[in-house]
C-alpha cells in the first residue's frame, strides 16, 4: 500500500503477511513487498517461500542482479556451474547480472528468503507465469510448462539454458 508523505513523496508500507502473491512451479510462493512501480524502477523486493529440495532451473539474469537474504532455512547457491555457497538464516548472497545461477532449499523445512532484484521489472515474469494466490488456492500440481517459462523469462531479460545432455 502506498501512503503519501508530504515531505518525501510516496512511501510504501506492506504489513507482515501481506502483498500480492503468486504460486510458481514446484510449490514455491513469491510475495511482492516492493515493486518497480513503488520504487521508480530502482528495484523489486519479493519474499519467497521454497519447499524442501525445490529451486528454479539454472538461469542467467542479463538485466538484474539478485540479492538474497535468508530469513529462515538453508539455501544452496551454485554460480557459474562451479562455485557452491550454502547460506543459512541471517546470511546474504548477492549474484551479479550475467552470472549463471542455480539455487534451491537444501534444508528439511520450508525456506523463506527476501529477494532484491535491481533494477526492478522482473515482477512481470512472476505475474505472467505464476498463479495468483487466493485464500483457498494451493500450489499448482504437475510439471511446469517449460516452453512458457523460457519464453516469459526471455521477455524479462533472463535466459534459462537447456539442461546438459
Amino acid at each position: 500500500m502506498n501512503v503519501e508523505d508530504s515531505t518525501t513523496g510516496t512511501i510504501t508500507y506492506v504489513p507482515s503477511g501481506e502483498g500480492k502473491s503468486f504460486w510458481m512451479a514446484g510449490g514455491h510462493m513469491a510475495t511482492f513487498k516492493a515493486t518497480s512501480e513503488d520504487t521508480g524502477g530502482a528495484y523489486t523486493i519479493t519474499e519467497e517461500t521454497w519447499p524442501p529440495q525445490v529451486g528454479p532451473p539454472p538461469h542467467i539474469h542479463h538485466t538484474q542482479e539478485e540479492t538474497f537474504y535468508i530469513l529462515q532455512g538453508e539455501m544452496e547457491f551454485v554460480t557459474d556451474g562451479a562455485i557452491t555457497t550454502r547460506a543459512t538464516t541471517g546470511s546474504l548472497v548477492r549474484i551479479p547480472k550475467g552470472v549463471l545461477r542455480d539455487y534451491k532449499n537444501v534444508g528439511p523445512e520450508p525456506a523463506r528468503v527476501l529477494v532484491l532484484f535491481a533494477p526492478g521489472g522482473f515482477e512481470g515474469f512472476f505475474e505472467e507465469v505464476g498463479e495468483l494466490v487466493t485464500d483457498s488456492s494451493a500450489p499448482p500440481e504437475g510439471p511446469p510448462d517449460v516452453e512458457r517459462l523460457v519464453a516469459a523469462a526471455k521477455k524479462y531479460g533472463c535466459d534459462i539454458p537447456p539442461p546438459p545432455e
